[in-house]
């Protein structure tokens, strides 16, 4: 039996109809040493076999490094949400469960549109920042 019951796959391919590029779910995982990342891995395949526009990539964190290098990822579990023609940096650490599911189905669809939904305010208040900006959100299932 999947993750991802019938009710919740179709509510999601009616929310996918929004999505406009094709997006790559990239799962860095290592079984051996956290055994819950294989969870994870189980979650993004099957939730990116519900639209031809998600792609689905298994990287094992220790094995393939270069690849953990290449887009930054520094511990496990893993996604990197990529656009077709820009990484936008949107990851996330741990299993998406809960609301963090639904943060995930919103990573995926910006990336897919290629813009965010910020106000102008916020877009001319952010393009005044000249140095690069490490933001990480933290959130918790309780």
């Amino acid at each position: 039996m999947g993750l991802i019951n019938e009710e919740i796959a179709a509510q999601l391919r009616e929310e996918f109809q929004g999505l406009v590029g094709p997006v790559r779910l990239v799962v860095f995982s290592q079984a051996l040493a956290d055994p819950g990342s294989e969870q994870v891995t189980r979650l993004v395949s099957e939730l990116a076999a519900l639209d031809p526009r998600l792609s689905f990539e298994d990287v094992n964190f220790v094995l393939e490094g270069e690849k953990a290098a290449a887009l930054r990822i520094s511990r496990t579990p893993a996604i990197a949400i990529v656009g077709s023609s820009k990484d936008h940096g949107i990851r996330m650490y741990g299993m998406p469960s809960g609301f963090e599911f639904g943060s995930l189905i919103d990573a995926i669809l910006t990336v897919s549109k290629g813009t965010t939904s910020l106000s102008e305010e916020t877009r001319t208040a952010l393009a005044k920042v000249d140095r690069p900006v490490h933001i990480q959100v933290f959130s918790t299932p309780t």
